[in-house]
Order: structure tokens, then sequence, then C-alpha cells
């Protein structure tokens, strides 16, 4: 393939600069710096010198007529003087005692030594030097960017290097069988063009990070066997004016010669932004970027077979003449996996490593809901490195279980010690969330309790696994699953009689689930179907805005306030009614530390004798998710980080984190079996 040659027009400017100062250097600079630094006297000086003995050598050069001397008393001194009509020089020289003085004989230089040394020598250097920094400017932008000029630097995969296939690629069904048709189409054109019938130029993958849309595009390169061209919107982006279109058009170039092939852009958002309304940025870079990949689009001819795949997880802010037919003709949804998906993607990943008898693969993809394709690559990859840890030589069931803990609340904290207090403190907080949802109806079942703390800066956690994959969720369920957040808060409320810095990630979830019934699900009599806020980036998190006044914003703020506090007193109705079974969890929760949700229905379901027979001193339970599908919840009670003036600072535990017998209800701690240690917080009077 032909290359486009690069323009040598400012590393000639760069030589043709060096050489001039070369010349002058050399013509005039030079032959100054190599004279020795000699001081010029009178030739009576002089004399007086050699009669005082001060002189430790002499040259006449009588060519020149100089006399050159050194000083005895300092030998870095050398003086010069011009030669008199002495003919008693030679004489006085002799009595003086002068152990050296001579008269160089002047031998003619080499014209080729001095021209070498002169000239070649210094310009081989300076194409040296010139070549050292172009090297070091093209490893500063990025292999060749700020030197490469017009040159697209795509990525060449050919099938052979890639090795992706479709059977590489899981839990992307839909996205796969429409990349299939792209396939068939490279690989019998005739098939399509007899009927008359044309491919698409483009196709556009759009999903949330981590879903495979790059992987995707090899596996179409991988099956088709044809070239792939990989290269990301960022590197389009240079910093010379103009090197971007040049870099598009080298790229369609390339891919032409290269047809039939495949031309994959990766975050092509960079490029692809919408352009600006007003008018006022023509010359941008950027836009002059995408006018160019627009018209290159429209441009080739698609019967070669080239076939353009983007990537982005921002589609909303793509410019509309990218996605007209005729350039990204499809877009391609590449979401996350459901259910069956995440099984398929675990179980591909776990070929690549030793895997217990005992993996029960669609239990760990039910706790493993909303997590991506890379994620759950992370998950088995956490398993190994855990299994590895520990000594074995495969990796367990339970192995993958902690894995998906670690991606949730992140790894346990070794060194997190808690007082007695605040272990009591958490524990019933981790308690109150799972008793409100177990009393619920439309509530996901409670799968594990733990109040051992995590890297996520969570104290605890409660796990809750939903029975049935859910696409939609009613109003009473989302009144449900603010009322679960608010329990841990509503049992150190009525258990303590005060509350802890803990329930602000619960805050947070709570307001957030009852702001989106009322803004974006129509679910307030007040304002019914209207939509009050909007979302953008939908698959980066999703930024919202509100689109209202500021007085309706003051009532939505008011409405969410009710919602909440409705959802809250719902809970403490819970709790209160069943104050008994509140103490008799925490309690049990406060020794074990972890507990499943088997262990936890027993105890509510009043089978606390044949539950401690069960489980030995000492043990903890482990995470059960066999049995339960699809969504994970998880209520958490997170360390403090800040107190009440935001400095940072983290609270100091005191005596009113504690239930006393002043402040409480005698029928609230009756029944409370105070852990060792820390009776007088509960006896004293």
């Amino acid at each position: 393939m032909k290359e486009v040659k690069r323009p040598k027009k400012p590393i000639i400017y760069f030589y043709i600069g060096a050489l001039v100062v070369l010349f002058l250097m050399n013509a005039f600079l030079l032959p100054k710096i190599t004279e020795p630094q000699v001081t010029e006297v009178t030739y009576s000086t002089f004399l007086k010198m050699l009669n005082n003995d001060e002189i430790k050598e002499v040259e006449v050069d009588r060519e020149t007529e100089v006399i050159t001397f050194g000083d005895k008393k300092d030998p870095e001194n050398y003086y010069k003087t011009g030669i008199m009509n002495d003919y008693k020089l030679v004489d006085r020289l002799i009595d003086s005692g002068l152990e050296e003085f001579e008269s160089p004989i002047i031998e003619q230089a080499s014209p080729i030594m001095t021209f070498f040394v002169g000239w070649v020598l210094p310009i081989l250097l300076v194409v040296i030097m010139g070549q050292l920094l172009m090297r070091s400017m093209n490893k500063r932008m990025g292999g060749g960017n700020a030197m490469s000029f017009g040159k697209s630097n795509a990525k060449i995969y050919v099938q052979s290097e890639t090795g992706i296939k479709f059977d590489d690629v899981a839990g992307e069904d839909e996205a796969k069988e429409i990349l299939k048709e792209i396939v068939d189409f490279l690989h019998a054109p005739e098939k399509y063009t007899e009927i008359g019938a044309r491919m698409p130029k483009g196709a556009l993958l759009v999903g949330p990070p981590g879903t495979g849309k790059t992987l995707l595009a090899k596996a179409v390169a991988g099956e088709a066997d044809v070239p792939f061209f990989s290269i990301s919107g960022s590197e389009f982006v240079e910093m010379f004016v103009g090197m971007g279109a040049a870099k598009v058009r080298d790229l369609f170039k390339q891919a032409n010669d290269k047809a039939p092939c495949i031309v994959f852009i990766d975050e092509i958002d960079t490029i692809g932004k919408k352009r600006d309304a007003s008018g006022f940025s023509g010359n941008d870079e950027r836009e002059q970027t995408l006018n160019q990949l627009l018209a290159e689009m429209d441009g080739f001819d698609g019967k070669k077979g080239v076939i353009i795949l983007g990537a982005t997880n921002r589609p909303e802010i793509l410019d509309p003449a990218l996605l007209r037919p005729g350039r990204f003709d499809r877009r391609i949804p590449v979401e996350l996996p459901d259910l069956i998906g995440r099984e398929e993607i675990l179980r591909l990943h776990a070929k690549n490593i030793r895997v217990g008898d005992d993996v029960d693969y669609a239990a760990i993809a039910k706790m493993a809901s909303g997590a991506s394709g890379a994620e759950l690559a992370n998950m088995v990859n956490e398993a190994a490195l855990r299994a590895v840890r520990a000594g074995k030589k495969y990796v367990t069931h339970s192995d993958l279980m902690e894995s998906v803990e670690i991606v949730i609340a992140g790894y346990q904290k070794k060194n997190k010690i808690m007082t007695d207090k605040e272990k009591l403190i958490v524990s019933y907080h981790e308690t109150g969330h799972a008793l409100v949802a177990a009393l619920q109806t439309h509530s996901a079942p409670v799968t594990k309790i733990t109040i051992i703390p995590r890297t996520s800066g969570a104290l605890g956690y409660t796990m809750q696994v939903d029975e049935d994959e859910h696409n939609l969720m009613s109003r009473e369920e989302l009144v449900n699953k603010i009322a679960t957040l608010t329990g841990g808060r509503v049992a150190e409320s009525v258990v303590f009689k005060s509350i802890t810095t803990g329930a602000s990630n619960d805050i947070e979830q709570a307001t957030k689930i009852a702001r989106a019934m009322i803004t974006r699900f129509g679910m307030s009599d007040e304002f019914g179907m209207v939509a009050l806020e909007t979302v953008n980036n939908k698959y980066l998190g999703g930024d919202t805005s509100l689109a209202c006044s500021d007085e309706t914003a003051g009532r939505i703020d008011r409405m969410v306030v009710e919602l909440v506090q409705e959802a809250y007193d719902k809970a403490e109705k819970l709790l209160r009614d069943n104050i008994g079974k509140l103490h008799e969890i925490s309690r049990f929760l406060y020794d074990k530390e972890t507990i499943t949700g088997d262990e936890f229905m027993e105890i509510l379901n009043h089978q606390t004798e044949e539950i401690a027979e069960k489980i030995p001193e000492g043990k903890t339970g482990t995470a059960a998710a066999r049995g339960a599908e699809s969504t994970v919840s998880v209520s958490r009670m997170t360390e403090a980080s800040h107190d009440a003036d935001g400095s940072g600072k983290k609270p100091e535990q005191d005596e009113s984190y504690f239930l006393d017998e002043e402040d409480g209800d005698e029928e609230d701690i009756i029944d409370v079996d105070v852990p060792a240690g820390i009776e007088s917080e509960y006896s004293d009077n």
C-alpha cells in the first residue's frame, strides 16, 4: 500500500537554520574560542620580567613577529609582545637561564582534515540532533502524531491477529444477529447486489461502558476474515490545524485500498459532537474533522465492501448529519446483559480458569444484576486471585460469591476496628433494613446481612435479591424500597433514641427515588403525567436537570420530603410492632457478624432453637443467592466522613448514641440482651 509522503518543510527549516548558525560559528566564533587567553604587554615589561627571572617559557614567532611567554609565578597567565630589532634577544634568553624557548616551525595543515573537522563533523552532529528531536516530539505526541502529518495512525489488524469470533462474545445476542448480516455481505456481496439491495455504509454501536462494543467490532472482522482498521476518535484531534481532516482522508484512502475491510472508530462522539448552531465555530479543528468525515462517508463506494463501525456511550450528543441514512444507517444497542446473558458471560470467562464442581453460575448471575461484561470478567478474575491467596487449586463457589460482594461493597477491612458501641449500632441499623424489607409485600427477599466493614466505606450492609426479572416497578414497590432504606435510621431512633451519620447513603438513595417518582415517573397527584426533569447521558450514570420554574422546584422539594416521611412513618410502625424481633435478630447479628437470608427468616419465624444448633460457635454465615433472581438492592451503613460543620472530621462517639432508661420506653428495651462489656450503658440509672 502506497504511503502518503510526509511534508518535510518544518524539519528542513530546522536543518537550514542549524547550518547557518554553524557557518557563523565556524567563521567567527570558534577561532576566538580556540585562541589561548593572552595578555598583551610592552617589550620593556618583557625585558624586566626576563631580568627578574619571572618567565618560565618563551615562544618566538618571527612570522607574526610576536613573543609569547608564561609567568613563572602564575602558570595560568600568558603574555605577548611584539618583536623589536633586538639582535641580542637570543643572548638575553640564554643568559636568563630559561629552560625552554623556541621558534615554531610553521606547517601547512591538511585542507581535507580542516574541512572534515570544521564542517562535516558538525553537520553530522546537527543531523543526528534533528533526528533525535523529531523522535522525541513523536513520542510526546503519542507515537508520531505531531510529525506524522496527515497519517491516520490507525491500528490495522487482520483475521489471524484478532482471532476473535462471535463465539467469543456472550450476552449480546440481538447485537450479534444484526452484525451477522454485515458479515454475510462481506462474504457474499453478490447475493445482495443481484437483487439490488444496498448494505448500510455504517453501523453505530451504542451502550454503557464495558458492554463489549469494541469486542463486537473485532468479532465482525474476525468472522468476515477482512482487514480491521481501529482508531479512537481522540486520535483525530491534533496540535496543528487541519491535521484531523487530513487523518480522516488518509484513513479512508487506506480503507479503499484494502477493501473489503472494516473501519472501527471508537468513542466517535469525540469528533462527532453536534455543531454549534450559532455558526461561530466554523474554523474549529474538531468541526473541520467532522465535516471531512461526513464528506468521506458520502464519497466512498459502499459496493466495495468498506463498512464503517462507530462506538459511543453518548449518542444524544452526536451530530444529526452523522446519523442520517446513508452514513450511520443502523443504530445497534449494546445494553447491559440480562440474567441469561450474565450466566453465559460468566461461563465464557470461567473457561480460562480452573473451576470447582460446586460453582453455580446461575446463582452468581442473579447476584451480579446490573453488571456489564467487563465487570463480570473482573469478578471471575477476582475469584481466581482470591483462590490463589487462599492456597486453593481451583476456584470455588464461595470465591465467586465473595468477588460479587467485592464489586458491590469493596474488600473486607481487616484493620477496621469498631468499638462495641458502634458494632451494636450497626447491628440494629442493618437489622432495621432487613426487618422492614421482610415485613412488607412487593419487597425483594433478604439474602445476606453483615456488619463487617468494607473498603467502600460501608460499616455493614443488607443485601436483597429480587425473585423475578423486573423491567417495571409499581408505585407500591418504590415506596416499599424507600421504607426499607429508612429502616436503618428508624431502628437507631427507636432503640437508642438518637441517630448517627451512618444513614447517609440510605438518605441519598431514598431521596433520589422519591424525586424520580415525582419528576419523571408521574407518580404524584399534583403534577400527574408532566415531565419535570430530563435525563442526560443515560449510559454514563444519567445526569438529571429540572425543567421547571423555581416555584415548581420548591413544591417538588416539599413533595419529596412528604413522600420520604410517609415511608419513614411506615417503617417506624413496622419496627415498633415487631420490636422483640428487632432485638432478637440484632443480638444474633452482633454475635455472628454475618448471617444469611435463610438464617434471618428462621429467626423471624420463631425457629431460634433450631438455628442455634445448626450454626457452630464462632462461625459466620455466607451469602446465599440460590433460588433468587435479578435485581440486587444493597442498603448499607456508611462510616462518617464529615461532621456537622463540613470540616471532614469524623464525629466522636458519645453516650447519646446509646439507649438509657431515662430516654427510652421500658417496653422497648425489656428484651434487649446487652453484649458483655457495655452493660453499664443500659443498666445504670
